[in-house]
């Protein structure tokens, strides 16, 4: 049983001191509806199979228990009493499913699908009901730090001021106050530890303090618990972690009356609760601390009926043997999902790519046809082997496999692209299941893949000018700008014009795409990201046989503006690897010497950080390759606007890198 993201919620309890009922819904597009009685999972209902349901939500009259069940199934949205009897299904007519969806008060259902010219991955519509406006007219946009991917109302209700938690697909955690003319952003929590992204959120008072704590549940497993300072300032208080992504979070009570847990639902169906409840311990013999007689006779249990499970999947297996042996037999192609994300971290200028298959996976394949580098993932444990490929005639830039450990479900994997460098990753993903089968997964590289979207750029830098002219629609120049750029919508933005915003996420340079029916005008303080989508447009325009007339404007002080901005990364990592070739003569000195005091300070201190210099150049594997890549492209698109190949220059530019000082490198862009 799959379940999507928040689909599973806990129905009102009936009295003070009742349990509560647990509703899941799931990608059979089955409602299960259950309640615990003696550590025992007790059914109350179970519809019938459908369409795969996308969000459940609770709803009911304004004033009453929200105790109905609302399901989204497809553009489909059915609802159902606590009994599971159905009273309610409609036909949204939509062109897309339905991705979130919110029941306030008696028989009113707002849903709202995925789409629209708007930095989201995923909308998920919570309405501030207090703060109605002016009808569907927009009221202001609120940036955040990453692609949002779940909204929540603080306290349920968004509080006495209007207060929405953010969670995004690269791990950040928000809380924003939605005044009526503008947002205030009270705090935010970053995610320096590389935790997965957030995909479920709620808020309940699981201490029993009277303040309600923030649930989080992230796509690598983990589940937090966060409470306040006396400041209001977010504070971790617990941390879990599953082995699957965490698809729903919600505070209740469910296994034991007056106990509250942390429920959670992940990927492949497992419903857990963390509870409160001191678990007892007893004292043995020699002051021995034994696990108290209940606790042992559940795990008993549980062992009982993993035995059986085991025993049963040995039975079948020796069954399916047998009968594949016979000549009649047909053998049948093991179906199995697979829940993927390809993002852009914005912290590293990297993707990552997750991978979830609801069994366990045996190895991964990754081919591109694009020069990328494989950088390393701490929470990674599959071993990885490199094939030697051919890039002409085949076009393979790389081949990995990765062979996983028993029972790996979830893995995660970081790449990073060159811009200008565009094609196809793919991965072939192999799990433990016979007859063995693979799925094919493809994500598309970009042309200017580092570029993120933002809200705003800094117009007082020097900028250089694209600006393209021709017999071509609205339509077809906005697929061409989607070819280029991620986070742009596929779907063509309502009205005649778009503006789009973007930024660098590894060297910071920013770009401005303006464009309509038969013109377009691109902005950008790097001469290397203009020259890329110069390229790329005219290449796209001659496939479709349309003729474009193209000018540019290029700001010689761009050059030596986007030199400084490289200079502090290039200037590290000089740094990094020079302090990296010290380390095996300085060890072999200390050894030697039988200690480091004789060594000065700055080398003492390299001894001291070794391991950690170590990491960081192992976790960035041609790093100074990539920004000596970036300064030629750079040289040698600046004389390509003005009609010159340097390219016999190139063996002169890198002797002065070799020898690297940032005067002495502007000097000779502008000499050249």
């Amino acid at each position: 049983m799959l379940t999507s993201q928040k689909t599973m919620r806990l129905l009102p309890a009936a009295g003070r001191k009742a349990t509560q009922k647990v509703a899941v819904a799931d990608h059979d597009g089955i409602i299960t509806c259950f309640g615990m009685k003696k550590g025992e999972a007790v059914p109350v209902f179970k519809t019938l199979p459908g369409q795969k349901i996308s969000r459940l939500e609770l709803g009911g009259a304004l004033g009453t228990p929200q105790e109905k069940i609302f399901v989204a199934a497809g553009s489909e949205v059915r609802g159902y009493t606590k009994k599971g009897k159905q009273f309610l299904s409609f036909e949204a007519n939509l062109a897309e499913s339905i991705k979130a969806m919110y029941a306030p008060g008696s028989g009113l259902l707002r849903a709202h699908c995925r789409g629209g010219p708007v930095r989201v991955r995923e909308l998920h519509l919570q309405p501030l009901l207090r703060l109605q406006g002016s009808g569907s007219e927009l009221s202001y946009e609120v940036e955040v730090p990453g692609p949002p991917t779940v909204l929540e109302l603080n306290n349920k209700d968004g509080g006495t001021e209007g207060e929405v938690l953010y969670g995004t697909a690269d791990g950040k955690l928000g809380l924003v106050k939605m005044t009526e003319s503008s947002p205030v952003h009270r705090w935010e929590i970053s995610n320096e530890k590389k935790k997965g992204g957030v995909l479920c959120i709620d808020t309940f008072d699981i201490v029993g303090d009277g303040v309600r704590e923030i649930l989080v549940g992230r796509d690598d497993g983990t589940v937090e618990v966060y409470g306040l300072d006396s400041s209001s300032e977010p504070v971790l208080r617990f941390e879990h972690v599953l082995s699957e992504s965490v698809t729903s979070i919600q505070g209740g009570c469910v296994g034991k009356e007056s106990f509250d847990e942390v429920l959670t639902a992940t990927y492949t169906g497992w419903v857990t609760g963390l509870t409160s409840e001191t678990q007892r311990e007893e004292v043995g013999p020699g002051d021995e601390v034994k696990m108290s007689r209940e606790t042992q006779n559940k795990i008993a249990a549980l062992r009982a009926e993993l035995e059986q499970l085991q025993l049963k999947v040995l039975q079948e297996r020796e069954k399916y043997q047998q009968t594949s042996q016979s000549s009649t037999a047909v053998s049948a192609v093991p179906v199995f999902s697979i829940n993927d994300k390809f993002t852009l971290c914005q912290d590293d200028a990297s993707y990552s790519l997750t991978l979830e298959v609801q069994t366990a996976i045996d190895h991964l394949l990754l081919q591109s046809d694009v020069p990328i580098d494989l950088l390393d993932v701490d929470k990674n444990s599959a071993v990885v082997s490199f094939s030697e490929c051919d890039s002409e005639p085949n076009g393979n830039f790389l081949l990995a496999t990765y062979r996983c450990q028993a029972n790996t479900t979830r893995l995660e994997l970081k790449v990073r692209s060159i811009e200008g460098q565009y094609g196809t990753l793919q991965a072939y993903i192999t799990p433990r299941l016979q007859p063995k089968t693979c799925q094919v997964r493809q994500y598309q590289i970009k042309p200017l893949s580092l570029h993120q979207r933002t809200h705003s750029i800094d117009q007082n830098r020097p900028m250089n000018t694209l600006s393209l002219t021709g017999q071509f629609s609205f339509a077809e120049i906005h697929s061409w700008v989607v070819f280029c750029l991620p986070e742009v919508p596929e779907k063509t933005p309502a009205g005649e014009s778009a503006t789009f915003l973007f930024q660098n996420t590894f060297l910071g340079t920013q770009l401005e795409t303006t464009y309509s029916k038969g013109e377009g005008h691109f902005k950008s303080d790097n001469i290397s990201t203009i020259s890329i989508l110069k390229d790329v447009l005219s290449k796209e325009a001659t496939k479709r046989k349309i003729n474009l007339n193209i000018s540019y404007d290029i700001n010689e002080d761009s050059v030596n503006h986007t030199l400084r901005m490289i200079h502090p990364k290039l200037e590290y990592q000089l740094l990094l690897a020079k302090k990296v070739q010290l380390i095996d003569a300085l060890k072999e000195l200390q050894v030697h010497e039988g200690n480091a005091d004789f060594l000065i300070p700055e080398y003492r201190s390299i001894l001291e950080e070794s391991t950690h210099l170590l990491e960081e150049y192992k976790k960035q594997p041609a790093h100074l390759e990539r920004l000596y890549g970036m300064i030629t492209d750079l040289f040698i698109d600046k004389f390509k606007f003005k009609g010159q190949n340097v390219k016999t220059k190139v063996s002169q530019l890198l002797e002065i890198l070799d020898n690297y000082d940032l005067n002495s490198l502007m000097d000779f862009f502008n000499a050249a």
